[in-house]
């Protein structure tokens, strides 16, 4: 017949514990910190919609300059988006508060749509396909986190 033996050394008692940093770091901060460093060209705004992070690639796509310059400034004030008229015209107003970072924010959902940005005078015009998606604080949101990609045609 088997024979199992088994020993016990000591009784378990919990320990108390420091709460670890993480602990104390929201989800929109954890984010921010991604996407600074992410290669994919990405960004996110806070609920009022100031720029809390943009990745290298994605502020270079965008034309903000570097990523620290655009941090805290507000992107519809930051973003030189026009329409998509054969004018080309400046995009203001309540049309610029549509874009999809902001209509995330806004909505509370899921947003995507195409934006189109002048990065640079002397660049021509960009169109940039724009996923954003709502970024919670508990259970409210917080801001948006948004994936940039280059329309080519």
């Amino acid at each position: 017949m088997a024979h199992v033996e088994l020993s016990l050394s000591g009784a378990f008692v919990p320990q108390a514990r420091t709460p670890a940093e993480a602990e104390f770091v929201t989800s929109i901060e954890r984010w921010a910190g991604t996407v600074a460093i992410a290669d994919e060209p990405c960004l996110i705004v806070d609920a009022g919609g100031a720029i809390l992070a943009v990745s290298p690639s994605g502020s270079d796509l965008l034309g903000l300059g570097k990523p620290t310059d655009a941090i805290g400034k507000r992107l519809t004030a930051t973003l030189q988006l026009i329409d998509f008229t054969a004018g080309a015209g400046p995009l203001e107003g309540q049309e610029a508060e549509n874009i999809p970072p902001l209509l995330a924010v806004r909505s509370e959902r899921l947003a995507r749509g195409l934006m189109r940005v002048v990065p640079d005078a002397e660049k021509p015009p960009l169109t940039v396909d724009a996923v954003a998606t709502p970024l919670l604080a508990g259970d409210r949101v917080a801001g948006s986190l948004t994936f940039l990609s280059l329309v080519h045609y």
